[in-house]
């Protein structure tokens, strides 16, 4: 049984996150934990003099909470009758990067779906965003990020970056393997570089790849950076007209320190495909 997490604003965003999961997770047994972390402003509860009314402050938030995550079960129960799923809902106050942090153990979560602005989104929004903050600070959970405007249908191709720099340990690619056994897609493999000489450890790391996906449709493909690893990952991917994109969350890759960029953050802001973010564990 799979046990997904998805946080929730409320907004379009999270609600197009939860309807990709429902979809994409449609023949697996699953269990959906919708969580709404709430914290009120510090502006709105510096000035108070009495705890009392700070706790009316959280009283009303949770109440708020509670309400809309009913709301968004009693719609599921209405309009989405899947046997094979169970939805549960968490509501708490804090941080919600410390939250979802806590909850991922708790709850034995194999993956997290946060909804995003994606490409249509202002700058300065999605950088602060919770989406960004979690990308950032959890590393031991599969992490799908579903760009607002995308609709899910199919998941007949699946983009996966490379340089070939890391060892891939048994089990790091069964978040995506899984779905594929289901979905029967096609994995198009790219090594994005300047320059396609391997090293003798880029070359045991590709042939380890190669182990890993013995037995699933899979075929490779170079692509030279022209300008940063980022544009060359959604170039390719808008070519291959790619359902989803697998990264890696290596905490100091190669593509990082070959372009001094972000892979993973300007990724997960620019695309207009899901971004399914691997656990690191090297970090």
């Amino acid at each position: 049984m799979k046990q997904i997490l998805l946080p929730t604003d409320f907004s379009e965003n999270a609600w197009n996150a939860l309807f990709t999961a429902i979809k994409l997770y449609a023949d697996f047994e699953c269990v959906f934990y919708l969580l709404h972390v709430y914290e009120p402003k510090s502006q709105n509860i510096a000035g108070f003099k009495s705890s009392v009314r700070a706790g009316e402050v959280y009283q009303s938030l949770s109440d708020y909470s509670e309400k809309e995550l009913k709301k968004i079960t009693t719609y599921l129960k209405q309009n989405h009758g899947i046997q094979n799923h169970t939805f549960k809902t968490i509501s708490v106050k804090g941080n919600v990067v410390t939250v979802i942090k806590e909850l991922i153990p708790k709850y034995d979560i194999d993956v997290i779906m946060m909804g995003t602005k994606g490409a249509t989104g202002a700058k300065e929004i999605f950088m602060g965003s919770n989406t960004v903050k979690v990308l950032k600070a959890v590393k031991n959970c599969s992490l799908i990020v579903v760009p607002k405007t995308f609709d899910f249908q199919l998941m007949k191709t699946i983009v996966f970056p490379t340089e070939y720099a890391h060892f891939f340990p048994k089990g790091i690619l069964k978040p995506f393997l899984e779905l594929i056994d289901v979905w029967k897609s096609e994995i198009k493999i790219f090594h994005v570089a300047q320059e396609f000489r391997l090293s003798s450890l880029q070359r045991y790391n590709r042939k380890i790849l190669k182990k890993r996906l013995e037995g699933y449709p899979y075929s490779f493909y170079k692509v030279t950076i022209k300008s940063t690893v980022s544009k060359a990952i959604r170039d390719f991917s808008k070519e291959q007209a790619a359902d989803l994109i697998v990264l890696t969350n290596y905490s100091h890759t190669f593509l990082e320190r070959l372009t001094q960029e972000p892979v993973v953050k300007k990724v997960g802001f620019k695309t207009s495909i899901p971004l399914m973010v691997l656990p690191d564990f090297e970090g």
